[in-house]
């Protein structure tokens, strides 16, 4: 137990620490040297954290990418249900994205795994966007 009074300096500094909002403006991954902000910039971003499997990479959070491993084997519908939880999840993470809504997929399946499209729609205060973007699920 401390002693009544005692001065910690962690306190001060953590009161001091400012909250900082989501940043917006950011490289674009696909031209180089090239700033993007607002929509486009969460475009990317969602992109990023659908191909991202969350824990596999120490260099990522916890919290970042989705969580695909143990959807191989499921059936079609669990699949859907299952991925639009993990998708809404792993996209609140980023401020900047209000909600995601009107989901639909579909399921290729081969030997060694399959593959997802998952389309649906992200709102964000700065516009809504489509998203149509392929989701593997194991080795495909």
């Amino acid at each position: 137990m401390l002693p009544e009074g005692f001065y910690d300096a962690a306190d001060e500094v953590a009161e001091a620490r400012p909250v900082q909002a989501a940043v917006s403006r950011t490289y674009d991954l696909e031209r180089s040297g090239r700033l993007i902000d607002g929509v486009e910039a969460v475009k990317q971003a969602v992109y990023k954290i659908l191909k991202t499997e969350r824990f596999r990479y120490p260099v990522y959070s916890d919290d970042y990418g989705i969580e695909c491993d143990g959807l191989l084997g499921a059936d079609n519908e669990y699949v859907g249900v299952e991925l639009e939880r993990r998708i809404t999840e792993a996209l609140s993470v980023d401020e900047r994205i209000d909600g995601v809504s009107a989901f639909s997929f579909g399921v290729e399946r081969s030997a060694g795994g399959c593959v997802v499209r998952a389309a649906f729609t992200v709102n964000t205060a700065d516009g809504a966007f489509q998203v149509d973007e392929k989701v593997l699920i194991g080795e495909a």
